[in-house]
């Protein structure tokens, strides 16, 4: 896979293809999201909130907001393919939010009004996931990599 720079044709760095496949895998979360059937009680989806009881793949909790969040951050990691040092950005700064999140999601009463997302306790293991996934990648593939702008 490569990018076009000027009229040639640059290959892209290890960590930008990673970026791109985390934005991809973040855009096929939040379609999903959508999708009856995919989604278990998906005539429960809400806007937000714990009332929603929607689950993707009948294991993540989910709501409208939850799933716009995911295509939101998969839009971001596609665009931050472009290059190496906004890659680097997406993936470290990501994981960090996935990593508050999971602390949030820890700290929260999962039926109280305060877990607006919604949470429970599959997405808090996933958050932990994706954010120490995120970070690994964004530190481990940014060694030896130029990181112009």
């Amino acid at each position: 896979m490569s990018t076009p720079v000027g009229n040639t044709m640059a290959a892209r760095t290890p960590i930008q293809l990673a970026a791109l496949a985390v934005g991809a895998a973040f855009l096929l979360g939040g379609v999903l999201g959508f999708i009856p059937g995919v989604t278990t009680d998906y005539s429960s989806l809400e806007w937000a909130g714990h009332q929603s009881h929607a689950q993707l793949l009948g294991l993540f909790r989910v709501s409208v907001l939850h799933n716009v969040v995911h295509l939101a951050f998969g839009v971001a990691g596609v665009l931050a393919a472009v290059g190496a040092a906004h890659s680097r950005t997406y993936l470290i700064g990501g994981g960090l939010i996935y990593l508050v999140l999971l602390v949030y999601g820890l700290l929260v009463d999962h039926n109280s009004d305060a877990n607006f997302v919604p949470l429970n306790t599959a997405d808090n293991w996933l958050h932990l996931g994706l954010g120490l996934g995120m970070i690994a990648l964004g530190v481990i593939l940014s060694r030896g990599v130029r990181m112009a702008r």
